[in-house]
């Protein structure tokens, strides 16, 4: 593990329509990784079928693509050791309902279809993500060795 590793964390229209953009934010700082990029726009569908690709299939891939479209998504690529893996212990279970009280979707959502984030599941995925929600000068690589020393021994 490194703590240059990334992954790719996205408030869902849910999340943003409710206003917990900052919150999650919060949350993600507070643990002590780096938001290296971020931005809020509307994904088109033909973007979103390429986003969720592994869930083509699934009966419920039509309506998902339909509400993730219907409204802004704040993309973001979050650096730090694990982050993947803990980054989406963060979140908590995709079912909001099987999710812990201190998790993002414990403490602030119900149903899986509205469960405010989406989190990269793998290091591999998380690239891809990232790859496919932001250009390469779009991310920042800046160095701040005072809070290395306070967050990592």
């Amino acid at each position: 593990m490194s703590n240059t590793e990334r992954t790719f964390i996205a408030i869902k229209p849910d999340g943003v329509h409710r206003g917990l953009v900052g919150k999650i934010i919060a949350r993600f700082e507070e643990r002590g990784y780096k938001l290296v990029a971020l931005k809020q726009m509307t994904a088109s569908k033909a973007h979103l079928e390429v986003h969720y690709q592994d869930l083509k299939d699934k009966p419920f891939f039509p309506s998902l693509i339909e509400y993730m479209s219907s409204g802004p998504v704040v993309a973001m690529v979050w650096q730090g050791l694990d982050v993947v893996k803990q980054g989406r212990s963060m979140l908590g279970a995709t079912n909001p309902l099987a999710s812990a009280p201190g998790t993002i979707r414990g403490d602030f959502c119900i149903q899986t279809g509205r469960n405010i984030c989406h989190g990269s599941d793998a290091v591999d995925s998380a690239n891809r993500e990232i790859a496919h929600w932001f250009k390469q000068e779009e991310i920042n690589d800046y160095a701040s060795p005072f809070i290395n020393s306070w967050v990592y021994e």
